[in-house]
């Protein structure tokens, strides 16, 4: 909203303070120049970076606040990189929560969710008491909905429509994989929808999606000639994208991940381009029967720092199974979650 009167009345701005966690990691060194470059928030805004980390990447964070100054970025006013939890989400108007526990080899997911359950609970309860009031949240690291989700819980007075969860990322791979079978640019290519949990499980559809072409918008379905194709290969190769970026590269994706998270809050601050939609996590209304609560990714549209989950979208059989299945592993991992920690 801020960034929206500015534009309105073409005022200077004042500068943003975005904190990003887990800075020193891969994603974290792939967003900052990112930010500082106004990908995120435009050519003429300016931003302040808190860089947060643990102790143990300290030397990483403050070599990564060295690169960001020698970078000279007009937009970039200030680096804090601290380790000091408090004195990173000091008035805050953005938090983008990437740090997080990977799950490793030998662990149960219980194991897993009880730490990433402890870390949010922390960072929650830090951005609620320091941040400033109208901070709007993304959870990165994974379980990325239900880590926003235990973070909405531990953090009463920030509203929930403020807290969200990155499904950008697999909403760009649909949208990537669709052009690249149709031989059309990826910006042709609208109203993908990326339905449920971050995961396996998520439903990338295409029943509404269009391709722009010289005589108007087509749906993808008359398009794309196998339709065998859209239900099966397509969706599965979306739903393990990540899994196979991390067979090749050995390790997650940081890149892609990094320039999702700049697509998320670029379009929720300063609006969805007309005619269509973006996905994201969001705290479920009940919307299109998703139970209430659940961190869940929709299709919305943004304006003026706002979402909205778009609503009477057909939905066929096909469709409802998988969106509740999706549902089903969340509010399983919500129980899980709560399971770890007394809520």
């Amino acid at each position: 909203m801020i960034i929206y009167l500015c534009n309105l009345l073409n005022i200077e701005k004042e500068p943003i303070r975005i904190l990003v966690t887990g800075a020193a990691g891969n994603i974290g060194y792939a967003i900052a120049p990112m930010i500082a470059r106004g990908l995120m928030l435009g050519p003429d805004q300016p931003m302040i970076l808190h860089l947060l980390d643990i102790e143990p990447a300290s030397k990483s964070l403050e070599a990564l606040k060295m690169e960001l100054q020698d970078s000279a970025f007009p937009l970039l006013q200030g680096v804090i990189a601290t380790t000091n939890v408090a004195e990173a989400c000091k008035d805050v108007n953005i938090a983008i929560l990437i740090g997080g526990f990977a799950r490793k080899e030998g662990m149960e997911r219980k194991d897993v969710m009880s730490k990433n359950v402890a870390i949010y609970k922390a960072q929650a309860s830090a951005l609620e008491r320091y941040a400033s009031e109208d901070c709007k949240v993304l959870v990165v690291a994974n379980p990325a909905n239900t880590n926003a989700l235990i973070f909405k819980e531990f953090a009463p007075s920030i509203p929930e429509e403020n807290i969200t969860c990155l499904t950008r990322l697999d909403h760009n791979r649909a949208q990537a994989r669709l052009a690249e079978k149709l031989g059309v640019p990826v910006s042709s290519v609208k109203k993908v929808i990326i339905w449920g949990n971050h995961s396996s499980t998520q439903y990338p559809d295409t029943n509404h999606a269009t391709v722009s072409t010289k005589t108007g918008d087509r749906p993808v379905k008359e398009l794309v000639a196998d339709q065998n194709w859209l239900r099966n290969e397509f969706i599965s190769e979306v739903q393990e994208r990540g899994a196979a970026i991390i067979s090749a590269r050995k390790q997650s994706s940081a890149l892609s991940a990094a320039s999702a998270a700049c697509d998320h809050i670029h379009d929720w601050f300063l609006g969805t381009p007309k005619g269509t939609w973006v996905s994201m996590g969001v705290c479920s209304d009940g919307s299109y029967g998703i139970p209430t609560g659940l961190v869940y990714s929709f299709p919305v549209i943004c304006e003026k720092g706002s979402w909205k989950i778009v609503q009477g979208l057909s939905v066929d059989e096909f469709s409802r199974e998988k969106m509740d299945d999706s549902a089903r592993e969340l509010a399983e991992e919500k129980a899980l979650a709560y399971s770890s920690l007394s809520v």
